[in-house]
């Protein structure tokens, strides 16, 4: 049975920083592309893909809002893809979601169908 459990959301000042960890169990991280959502309040049941990790080549992609601000990396030994946010902003608020897609095109790309989703863990950027 897949899991996957992210952890490392809270509160933070404004041009504050953050770690999260997507901890994957059940598949193989090498196998699969790994993206971050972000669910903005009152946004039900929209996620907006914001860094992802494909398994294919190791590259990275992000969207244009998080670009020199957010990094997505994995440790596959470790079965656990990270997100490091810095100098957060306000709108940066939301539900943060870990998504797995064997098919890193599909999730890096478009930003699509992913087979597997967390239950999320909430950041608040406020003063």
């Amino acid at each position: 049975q897949v899991q996957i459990v992210e952890s490392g959301g809270g509160p933070v000042h404004p041009g504050g920083s953050l770690r999260l960890s997507c901890a994957v169990s059940g598949l193989s991280l090498d196998a699969y592309a790994i993206a971050w959502f972000r669910q903005a309040p009152g946004q039900e049941n929209v996620r907006d893909g914001l860094a992802c990790s494909s398994n294919e080549d190791g590259s990275a992609f992000y969207t244009d809002s998080v670009k020199g601000r957010f990094t997505i990396s994995r440790d596959n030994a470790k079965n656990t893809v990270y997100l490091q946010m810095n100098n957060l902003k306000p709108e940066d608020t939301g539900g943060y979601y870990c998504a797995a897609n064997a098919n890193a095109f599909r999730l890096c790309t478009l930003w699509s169908s992913p087979d597997y989703w967390g239950q999320g863990t909430q950041v608040t950027v406020s003063s």
